[in-house]
């Protein structure tokens, strides 16, 4: 039995509770939930703040189960809890309470609303993800689709789209998506979807530089025949709203992000800036992929000259001589007493020329395209180009790594990694005076970091120190080649070191994150 006379309107308590007039009064001005339920958690009463936050009228409400736990916890000194209530429409609140025994078998519970602040801590979370998926970027796709997830993972929003559109008359080029399952082929799909006439809202957000709201976009999707290519996949996430947000840097659009709200959640302001916080995250992500991509151009061009000067120094000189020699050698076979000692001595020094060009240009071509490294690997290749140098110049070089070292990581990766040692080797013997240099390749300590390593027993050098003159030997601190070395190591989210050893001679330390990957002996 229930009274609902005596309780004001929207509260409903058992008879005999509450007759106190100024205790009634507290509980039904309170902002917050208050109800009585049994040792099941079943509501038994409740005042009219707890129905507005339960999103149903209170006499539907008593007799319901609660995800309030009475039993649970130490009555004397109630905690504070969380819960999960579903409202109609399909959303869910998150609720803060505390349990008080009030009787035999009742109990007391206060709760509050704390949705907002959890999603808020969800998104400032989220936020903060995705500003280190970008800082230890590795590839854009890897870090947008971790930016997507994130976005995704917060309680209002079933799934996420970010995508790059440089021409309105483009198509879409999609770099990060949650939520959709194995929607490969999304982009042709929605090209098609534009051939057909779609009206395509992010274009507006894409042209207007402003975020695009539609709420129950869903249904219109569907019902809409011009979108049919698409319906299949738009139809896997559980959605209902959408937004549009562009991603701005600088006054430029570079992208959107598309997001697609659950049932019964509402896009609000709070909502719209967590957005346009995951936006400038994605934003910067695609501007930093941008300029590392004009870095790598600008080393492509700068290791092209510098093996055009090499091939002049070096192969053209060569063949020079050997175009001077071979002349001269039939100046001499012209003469009426040819000299037997004479030729063979121009055709052995001739033999040794053709020899010496081929070894350079053999070499300038492996810098150009280290095969060893797309078919053994970095340290094979490694090994290789040391077997060269040494070939070469005579520079004593040995190669540390562990038998079976696995490096797991792309070839673009290893590419710049070699490349690095190729410089390092290079100025040892440019400028080191050494006769020994040793380049180490392994796990770092700590684990989940590649560790290469070039050191030699030269001269050494000071790196804080002004370019030195020639005859000492020391290295100039801020060489093209060792900017170079360090712009490959940071592409890729690591760290480059190099200076003098405590014991003389010259160390170069490459170390680079290895996240998700191996650096270990194979098993």
């Amino acid at each position: 039995m229930r009274s609902e006379v005596a309780a004001p309107a929207g509260a409903v308590w058992p008879v005999g509770s509450g007759e106190d007039p100024v205790l009634r009064a507290l509980v039904e001005v309170s902002a917050d939930g208050l109800t009585l339920v049994d040792d099941a958690g079943r509501l038994l009463g409740l005042n009219a703040a707890a129905a507005h936050i339960l999103g149903r009228p209170a006499t539907e409400l008593v007799g319901t189960a609660t995800p309030f736990d009475p039993t649970a916890g130490d009555p004397d000194a109630p905690d504070l809890r969380t819960a999960s209530w579903p409202v109609p429409g399909g959303s869910r609140r998150e609720l803060e309470y505390r349990v008080l025994p009030v009787g035999p078998g009742r109990w007391a519970v206060w709760f509050s609303d704390v949705t907002d602040t959890v999603r808020q801590q969800e998104r400032l979370t989220a936020i903060t993800r995705a500003a280190a998926s970008v800082a230890d970027a590795y590839s854009l796709r890897a870090t947008l689709d971790a930016v997507a997830r994130e976005i995704a993972m917060t309680a209002s929003i079933a799934a996420v789209q970010i995508l790059a559109l440089d021409d309105p008359r483009d198509d879409l080029q999609l770099l990060g998506m949650a939520g959709f399952g194995d929607a490969v082929d999304f982009a042709e799909k929605h090209a098609a979807c534009r051939r057909l006439g779609a009206r395509v809202l992010f274009m507006e957000a894409l042209e207007n530089r402003q975020p695009v709201v539609s709420l129950h976009r869903k249904p219109q999707i569907m019902a809409d025949p011009l979108w049919a290519p698409l319906h299949e996949i738009m139809d896997v996430p559980d959605w209902d709203s959408f937004v549009s947000m562009p991603l701005v840097v600088r006054g430029r659009a570079l992208g959107i992000i598309n997001a697609y709200y659950s049932p019964g959640e509402d896009p609000g302001p709070s909502s719209l800036a967590f957005l346009e916080a995951m936006a400038d995250s994605a934003a910067v992500a695609i501007e930093t992929a941008a300029l590392l991509a004009q870095t790598r151009s600008r080393a492509q061009s700068d290791e092209r000259r510098r093996l055009a000067r090499d091939l002049h120094d070096s192969v053209v000189q060569q063949v020079f001589s050997m175009r001077m020699q071979a002349e001269a050698l039939r100046a001499h076979l012209d003469t009426a007493a040819v000299d037997r000692a004479t030729v063979r001595s121009a055709a052995e020094e001739l033999a040794e020329l053709s020899a010496s060009a081929l070894a350079d240009l053999r070499g300038l071509v492996f810098e150009l395209r280290p095969l060893d490294l797309a078919e053994n690997g970095l340290v094979e290749a490694v090994r290789a180009h040391a077997a060269g140098v040494e070939a070469r110049t005579g520079l004593a070089v040995e190669v540390d790594a562990p038998d079976g070292l696995e490096v797991d990581v792309g070839v673009d990766v290893q590419e710049d990694l070699y490349r690095i040692v190729q410089e390092a080797l290079h100025n040892v013997v440019k400028h080191a005076r050494a006769t020994e240099a040793e380049i180490r390749v392994g796990a770092s300590a700590e684990g989940g970091a590649l560790v290469v390593e070039v050191t030699d027993n030269g001269c050494g050098g000071t790196p804080d120190a002004a370019p030195a003159p020639p005859q000492t030997g020391n290295r100039p601190r801020t060489s093209l080649g060792l900017v170079s070395m360090r712009e490959r190591a940071e592409r890729w989210g690591g760290s480059l070191s190099a200076g003098p050893r405590p014991l003389g001679g010259w160390r170069v330390r490459v170390t680079l994150p290895v996240p998700g990957s191996r650096v270990g002996a194979a098993r």
